[in-house]
């Protein structure tokens, strides 16, 4: 009877997995940008090694984002950013988890755009905050690409900047996200 019962679980597991393969869609290379600028100063920093999962049937969104991976103009400022601001090697990854609030408003089946509003929680320097935003999804035959700006604010995550440069670093960052997932294949 024991045997059976797992037989039967692991054959239920196995018809979900397949039901669901190819619902999902992934990359490893989206893009994040963050762009801030004062009079003193302008900061751009490029993270193109994005991790990105969107189920299509549940709506479920994520993101992890090494913060290593995070390229600026000067050497300088990547340093300050990772040991000084967002403390990559205590806090290396930054994480949204959500879903697409608006899931029943996008055909995944017949190619366009569709616009979208995405919430969840965000988790950058070991706080984690909700967030909602809205976007944009490309829809195509084997891609849904996605992009959303939205504004971050240091403080929120507790990202402290020292009273030497708080006049180079605004209050609001513009973060920009461009992903383009892929279907799993079965």
């Amino acid at each position: 009877m024991k045997k059976i019962v797992t037989f039967t679980a692991i054959l239920l597991l196995a018809m979900f997995a397949i039901t669901s393969y190819g619902q999902r869609y992934i990359t490893k290379n989206g893009n994040i940008k963050f762009f801030s600028e004062t009079p003193l100063e302008t900061i751009e920093a490029h993270n193109n090694q994005v991790n990105s999962a969107l189920d299509i049937s549940t709506g479920d969104f994520v993101f992890k984002v090494l913060m290593k991976s995070f390229e600026f103009e000067k050497a300088l400022m990547q340093e300050h950013f990772n040991e000084n601001y967002v403390e990559s090697d205590k806090f290396p990854n930054a994480m949204f988890k959500g879903k697409v609030a608006n899931l029943n408003d996008i055909d995944f089946k017949t190619n366009g755009e569709y616009q979208v509003v995405v919430e969840g929680e965000m988790t950058i320097h070991g706080e984690t905050k909700p967030i909602q935003t809205t976007g944009k999804f490309q829809v195509t035959d084997e891609t849904v690409s996605g992009r959303s700006v939205f504004i971050v604010k240091p403080e929120d995550y507790k990202i402290k900047i020292p009273n030497t440069v708080v006049q180079n670093i605004p209050e609001e960052i513009e973060v920009t996200v461009e992903v383009s997932l892929k279907a799993l294949k079965k």
